[in-house]
């Protein structure tokens, strides 16, 4: 499937999900691989928020690409950032969705408001 490149620089994201390891099958608790370097994934939740809308969303990050100094509820940068359709059957029942995946996540700045004064 096609990667759409996803554009960040007039978004906010906020980090509200701690990194932690993908798991790639649950009953057997194995993490889950990087296809190309074997090196194993993580998975953050953000709020994106651009031009007065927000979503949740899961993005998949390699373990290499985790900085140090995240915290809960501060900005954080996504570089790199694609999205991937998806969709799957499973159960006899279709599903589908996006996933996200980006190159690292690491602590970044609160916007300056428009308008703001010092």
């Amino acid at each position: 499937m096609r990667t759409i490149r996803v554009e960040t620089s007039a978004a906010t994201i906020l980090l509200t999900e701690a990194p932690e390891p993908k798991v790639r099958d649950r009953q057997t608790g194995e993490i889950a691989k990087d296809t190309n370097t074997g090196e194993a994934l993580m998975t953050i939740g953000v709020v994106y928020i651009e031009e007065g809308e927000s979503s949740l969303i899961k993005v998949t990050v390699p373990e290499s690409g985790v900085s140090e100094g995240l915290a809960l509820g501060a900005p954080v940068s996504l570089p790199g950032l694609v999205a991937r359709p998806w969709e799957s059957v499973f159960n006899g029942q279709q599903r589908h969705g996006i996933a996200y995946r980006s190159a690292a996540v690491t602590p970044a700045a609160f916007p300056v408001a428009m308008g703001a004064t010092a």
